[in-house]
């Protein structure tokens, strides 16, 4: 069943479908954005759960003039809350190589005398400073993971701001830093705006490590 792209069921999954795709292709030197929703279709999977079949075009927030095509299927399980959706892409293009923004960044934070610890980013007024919005793009990246495994088709979660954040030190190679976030949960934020009334925001734990042998970012948190 074609749908048009702006209806509500449609944006949830293509938000959720987005911050998958940052998960796996994202970093401290690139975080992908929705740029556009190009189409959709939805299928009703008997005893199975609801499917959706997207066409996106993403976009590097760093760089507006890289952007690639992706399609996406995003399948929230029947009846079954606690089981995270089902989300496969393909992208369709080639995205701009960070691996020496990736890094430099990396020698960066190793090199530090004592480990970084900063707080309220972005700021009251909404400014990321530059040395610190890599530590922003790997918290965008990392809580796609909370993202994936808490949604369902009546969510919308959304990074709001990291509260802290703390280099960990390790014995090994990687890089940890352990984040406290906020995340908007936008649907109840858009359903009571109008009466005023107070919408969800999550505050959690996150843990990020960025292992430049496999040139990956691994996030996971604790509610």
């Amino acid at each position: 069943m074609e749908l048009p792209p702006g209806r509500v069921p449609v944006s949830r999954a293509a938000a959720l479908a987005e911050a998958v795709v940052r998960l796996r292709r994202g970093g401290p030197a690139r975080a992908l954005g929705l740029r556009e929703l190009r189409g959709a279709r939805a299928e009703d999977i008997k005893d199975v759960g609801y499917k959706f079949y997207l066409e996106l075009e993403l976009e590097d927030v760093l760089d507006k003039d890289c952007a690639v095509n992706c399609t996406a299927e995003v399948l929230y399980h029947l009846g079954n809350k606690n089981s995270a959706p089902d989300v496969q892409f393909t992208l369709e293009g080639e995205l701009k190589s960070t691996e020496e923004a990736d890094h430099e960044f990396y020698t960066r934070m190793r090199s530090l005398e004592k480990e970084l610890v900063a707080e309220n980013i972005p700021d009251s007024h909404g400014h990321v400073s530059p040395e610190l919005q890599p530590l922003h793009l790997l918290a965008w990246v990392a809580s796609g993971h909370v993202i994936w495994q808490n949604s369902t088709e009546n969510t919308q979660l959304q990074l709001a701001q990291i509260q802290h954040v703390k280099q960990v030190k390790r014995s090994d190679e990687d890089l940890q830093f352990d984040f406290v976030v906020l995340l908007h949960e936008m649907v109840s934020q858009v359903n009571n705006l109008s009466s005023k009334k107070p919408f969800f925001v999550v505050a959690l734990r996150l843990e990020a490590v960025q292992a430049p042998a496999q040139g990956q970012v691994r996030g996971w948190a604790q509610i």
